[in-house]
């Protein structure tokens, strides 16, 4: 018996989400007094994972699993799941990972559980805590599978460092071609992800046109941020549809979101609830995201922003 935990990876380099699954993979091992194995897709050094507490490392690289394909990865993570005697899995929650783990779940006959936010709160029955109704709400799921799927909510259980003395092996799965092909990926390149970002800042349609986005992108950079927006914007095709957040676009689960000039539509504020302290600087007092955020500012953002700006490369500069 022992936990698989899936730490995936982007060009080679382990995600910020990969290191998550894997401290909370070395918590539920103990839990259980088994060891953690975690699984790598043409990772270049696996080595970094022992830092977090995985003691075994099964690396696989196939150029079929060169981009993300759902069907070919869930047999990756089945054959391992199996060679490992894997009784517990965990997958981060990424769109992708939305895809993976239902498959992979229905290949090992498990019991699945998505948007786990802590370590079982009890082994036997196994008890996870999940967040529930677009993260207003938590429920307690009891899994009674002998084989369980936990998909991991990103930045809820945080990183730490467990160092182990690991070994890393290689693993050949049994794939084929795939018959859906990738023609091309595009990335953006020199910019915080909003997936790996700890700060996002987000504009929506108060900043009247794409020509100021200017003074967002440059609070992002002092902050180190991703930068977002709203869906309107988006379809406006003032921000690339990469950057929507939201229920209908990409879920963000920062430490800080900054929201500019975005009234809080109920879908955005669902898909950005999950963040830990939020933002809001909004002409309209009324706005819904003011009953949603943790601070707000009442003000332009036109004269707010570039005084924030301000104030912010004096604190650095100090």
């Amino acid at each position: 018996m022992s936990v698989l935990v899936f730490a995936d990876s982007s060009e080679g380099k382990f995600k910020k989400t990969a290191l998550e699954v894997v401290s909370y993979g070395k918590k539920v091992a103990e839990q259980l007094g088994t060891n953690l194995v975690a699984l790598t897709i043409n990772a270049m050094d696996s080595s970094e994972l022992y830092t977090y507490g995985a003691e075994k490392v099964v690396s696989v690289s196939h150029d079929f699993l060169r981009t993300f394909n759902a069907k070919q990865h869930s047999v990756v993570v089945t054959e391992v799941a199996k060679a490992a005697g894997a009784s517990v899995v965990v997958i981060d929650s990424s769109i992708d990972s939305l895809y993976l783990a239902p498959i992979v779940a229905v290949n090992l006959e498990a019991g699945y559980a998505s948007n786990v936010v802590d370590a079982p709160s009890s082994i036997s029955p196994f008890t996870v805590k999940r967040k529930a109704f677009s993260n207003k709400a938590f429920s307690n799921t009891i899994i009674t599978t002998e084989t369980k799927v936990i998909g991991l909510a990103k930045n809820s259980y945080g990183i730490h460092e467990n160092a182990v003395l690991g070994t890393t092996e290689n693993f050949d799965a049994t794939l084929v071609e795939a018959r859906v092909s990738l023609e091309k990926v595009e990335r953006v390149t020199g910019k915080v992800t909003i997936a790996d970002a700890d700060i996002v800042v987000s504009a929506g349609r108060g900043l009247k046109g794409p020509e100021n986005w200017g003074m967002v992108e440059e609070l992002a950079t002092i902050l180190g941020a991703a930068t977002a927006c709203s869906k309107p914007v988006s379809d406006l095709g003032w921000r690339p549809h990469g950057e929507h957040v939201g229920q209908t676009g990409k879920p963000v689960a920062s430490n800080l979101y900054i929201a500019i000039g975005i009234s809080g539509a109920i879908q955005h504020l669902a898909g950005i609830n999950a963040s830990k302290v939020k933002v809001v600087i909004n002409t309209d007092s009324e706005a819904p995201f003011f009953k949603a955020a943790d601070y707000g500012i009442v003000g332009d953002a036109f004269e707010v922003v570039p005084k924030l700006i301000e104030k912010l490369k004096a604190f650095k500069a100090s």
